[in-house]
């Protein structure tokens, strides 16, 4: 009887120890078996939800054999407290361990917006605006009122105050989350510029050197001449001399507008700079990083004047008969008579 009782018993031991093993097992297979995809797809943790309901929609779609399983090792590695909302990629060969970790991390797909160089803050607003993967910012919202929406009261207007760049973001971020990043990166960078500028600088503080920087940004886009604009610029400033640039006048035109008439140009108003000396009374675009240091540390250089050959470069000149000259052959097709000059043969 005793040798019954000690094979039965010992046919119970042997049974359990094979059902933990199978347990153990078919536990570690369902965590680490990668999931059954033929393409990428993604995964989308709502706010409030928990490790239980990942697990089940995980075994809905059939990742995991055993809803348990995943919740088990989830308690087991303290991540159910640590899951973060968002939207996750699950490419094919990844596990359900892998994706929640993934998920304990906060390894959200990042989507992307590029606030290129030179742009206004009513254009950034609008791609903000037109982004699928944005929330907002509502159409209340612009120029007129964005500072205040964002609580910046220490500025006057938002023109020049956001860093151009590419900005990485979850789905369904708020959009003015992205505009405060762009705007504690300006901040940054224009005290780096402003600390970095030349000795006599005519630039009397960092917003007038933000506002130089867009001037220089609208003015060309090729970075081999960017500091010689500079340089003109801030020679033109040290002597008095009107700056008499064009996309200041043109910022205060409608969308579009790219050529001035001549009305236009004799229209005195703050942002005419051929009326007017000194700076505008705010920035006219977003300038980036090369734009301000450029504005901070401009060329060496006796230029005063500067025009365009019609192919992207620049004709620098240090006297106006020189500059006369070169509006001439680039801009006027060899035709003097604007200047009073009789046409060469």
């Amino acid at each position: 009887m005793k040798r019954i009782s000690l094979a039965v018993l010992t046919l119970v031991v042997v049974l359990a120890l094979g059902a933990s093993w199978w347990l153990s097992e078919h536990y570690r297979a369902q965590l680490n078996a990668p999931v059954e995809l033929e393409m990428a797809e993604r995964f989308e943790l709502a706010s409030g939800q928990g490790l239980r309901q990942v697990s089940r929609r995980f075994a809905e779609r059939g990742w995991v054999e055993s809803a348990w399983a995943l919740e088990l090792y989830g308690r087991r590695q303290g991540i159910a407290p640590r899951l973060q909302a968002g939207e996750y990629a699950v490419t094919p060969g990844m596990t359900p361990r892998d994706l929640i970790h993934a998920m304990a991390r906060g390894d959200v797909v990042q989507h992307r917006l590029t606030i290129p160089e030179g742009w206004t803050v009513r254009q950034a607003l609008a791609a903000l605006r037109s982004h699928p993967e944005l929330v907002g910012p509502p159409e209340s919202v612009g120029v007129h009122n964005l500072l205040e929406v964002l609580e910046l009261d220490d500025l006057e207007h938002p023109e020049g105050w956001f860093l151009p760049d590419t900005y990485f973001f979850g789905s369904a971020t708020d959009a003015l989350t992205v505009l405060q990043r762009a705007h504690r990166s300006m901040r940054m960078q224009l005290e780096r510029a402003w600390e970095d500028r030349i000795e006599d600088h005519p630039v009397e503080s960092p917003y007038d050197l933000l506002i130089l920087a867009s001037i220089i940004e609208r003015e060309t886009g090729r970075g081999d001449e960017r500091d010689r604009v500079a340089g003109v610029f801030v020679n033109r400033l040290q002597r008095g001399m009107r700056l008499q640039t064009d996309p200041t006048l043109l910022y205060v035109q409608e969308p579009g507008v790219q050529r001035l008439t001549r009305a236009e140009l004799d229209r005195d108003h703050p942002y005419n700079t051929y009326t007017r000396a000194g700076l505008p009374p705010t920035p006219i675009a977003l300038p980036g990083r090369a734009a301000l240091q450029a504005a901070a540390r401009p060329a060496e250089t006796d230029d005063l004047f500067f025009v365009s050959r019609g192919d992207g470069s620049h004709h620098f000149s240090e006297t106006y008969r020189e500059h006369r000259e070169a509006v001439i052959r680039y801009q006027l097709g060899g035709d003097g008579t604007r200047y009073g000059i009789r046409n060469r043969r």
